[in-house]
């Protein structure tokens, strides 16, 4: 079971050991805000999903993802009014996918013009960000979304995104949720930092995660599926960043 970790910026924190133990052992100077506050834990660990300004912004969040959510694993999603024709015609979809492959788009573009309201309730934005996930409703029913994101690093998939991802695809499996995938990824980031980290392993726990996947999935490939180590990757990748 995974959970979701909302904190308020300035002034919440967590931290197995505090400042003061971690000096005491490593003899590292560090403050409460850099070794667990909202912009670590967000932006470099992953422990966190979202931060906000205060804490009433942050239940009102809290609120608008249950919202999303079904009361327990036995149950199906909530299905809310809706007042988008779900016949209506997206003519910015014309012009949102460049002719040239290797020209980045915001992928959220896309999502925003598929979900009803053009809401998109993102999680984990601020990590992995060549990868999107959250949730959106289509008809009123609550789906999952993972994007990949070509502002970013040309959408390539990495570590840190692999296991994003499939923490959000197993949640989405354990509660009911079908999956709504945007695909536009030239491959794995290669480097000696990946390699070391282990992206053979974690990479595979994405692949599982869908493997394993008993809801409903629909994926749509926008531009480029998984292209693999070849010259237009890198040409790609290049000139998105």
């Amino acid at each position: 079971m995974t959970d979701f970790i909302f904190m308020v910026r300035d002034s919440s924190y967590m931290f197995v050991t505090g400042p003061d133990v971690v000096k005491t052992v490593t003899n590292e100077i560090v403050t409460a805000e850099e070794l667990g506050g909202a912009k670590t834990h967000t932006q470099r660990s992953s422990v966190a999903d979202a931060a906000f300004d205060n804490d009433i912004e942050t239940l009102e969040m809290v609120r608008a993802l249950f919202d999303f959510l079904p009361l327990n694993n036995r149950e199906k999603p909530p299905v809310r009014p809706f007042f988008d024709d779900p016949a209506r015609l997206e003519m910015r979809l014309d012009t949102l996918i460049p002719d040239n492959a290797a020209k980045p788009y915001d992928m959220k573009e896309l999502i925003h013009a598929v979900a009803d309201e053009a809401e998109f309730f993102e999680l984990q934005a601020a990590f992995a960000r060549n990868i999107l996930t959250g949730f959106i409703r289509i008809e009123g029913q609550t789906v999952g979304v993972v994007a990949n994101q070509p502002l970013v690093l040309a959408g390539v998939l990495d570590i840190d995104s692999a296991r994003k991802a499939a923490r959000f695809v197993r949640f989405c499996d354990a509660f009911n949720i079908p999956i709504l995938t945007f695909v536009d990824v030239p491959g794995f980031l290669p480097g000696t930092a990946q390699e070391f980290g282990g992206v053979i392993k974690h990479g595979a726990k994405l692949l599982f995660a869908y493997g394993q996947c008993t809801v409903p999935m629909v994926t749509l490939i926008t531009a480029r599926p998984m292209a693999g180590l070849t010259t237009s990757w890198h040409q790609s990748i290049s000139e998105r960043t």
